[in-house]
């Protein structure tokens, strides 16, 4: 009795392109990009990598010895508070809402993200955590400007108020629709939302601080380059994934970013 293969194989064609319709990931209706999901969700995780430990460690090279801890505790503290007030109500006031200059509070607590929402071909949840890497990396930036002399709670109240009173409208001015965006700005990975922003910050912060006393004789060299330089390297990897990654899809736009 011959043994029907070709009754086998047709069943198995079958059953492979049955799992093929039914499966939501090949679902035509799906606006969700497998490959533009994975390369946002490695971002996300390039860019955190900047600021922990990779900025921790660059600033932690540059001050003295004994104020180490301090700064390395600033960091972390910073990215678990900005992370805390991104989901209340950072998120909301950057990308919700048809306002000129501020968001609205419809999205507080991200109370609108949904298993199947969507941002382009990415899902909502991916492109939110991505854009809290840049919420949490934009103050974090500031502290080269005061560090080693400021109390740590008034950082904390100071990075709280910033990044919902500047960042977040900032954010909802160029990326969010807001009245940058009408004026038809362009901003690829944060030259104004991000660097412009934290840079004024650091400016207006040095002033109010003032000079070091005895500055310049004063001045002690940093304690450990090494530190900064390895911080510095984690900066310039995580650098692909944050201009890369701001083309949110894994395509031409990225690669040519990363190049």
């Amino acid at each position: 009795m011959q043994f029907p293969f070709s009754a086998i194989k047709r069943l198995g064609t079958g059953l492979i392109a049955s799992s093929l319709v039914v499966s939501p990931v090949f679902a035509d209706d799906s606006p969700i990009d497998s490959g533009d999901t994975a390369w946002i969700l490695t971002a996300t995780a390039l860019v955190l990598l900047m600021t922990l430990p990779g900025l921790a460690l660059f600033y932690a090279g540059l001050v003295q010895s004994k104020n180490i801890v301090s700064v390395l505790m600033h960091h972390f503290a910073i990215a678990s508070l900005m992370s805390v007030l991104w989901v209340i109500a950072g998120y909301s006031l950057a990308f919700s809402g048809d306002g000129a200059w501020f968001g609205d509070l419809a999205n507080s607590f991200m109370s609108n993200i949904t298993l199947d929402s969507a941002s382009g071909t990415i899902p909502e949840s991916v492109f939110a955590a991505f854009q809290m890497t840049f919420a949490i990396i934009t103050p974090a930036l500031i502290i080269g400007a005061y560090v080693e002399r400021m109390k740590f709670a008034a950082l904390l109240l100071f990075s709280a108020v910033w990044l919902l009173v500047v960042y977040a409208p900032v954010t909802h001015w160029v990326w969010g629709g807001g009245i940058m965006a009408e004026w038809g700005v362009l901003d690829f990975a944060g030259g104004i939302v991000v660097h412009a922003t934290a840079g004024t910050a650091a400016l207006v912060c040095a002033l109010v601080v003032g000079k070091r006393r005895g500055f310049p004789n004063s001045v002690q060299p940093p304690h450990n380059p090494v530190l900064t330089m390895i911080g510095a390297s984690m900066l310039w990897i995580g650098w692909f994934g944050f201009n890369g990654g701001s083309a949110l899809s894994a395509g031409n736009s990225a690669g040519m970013a990363l190049l």
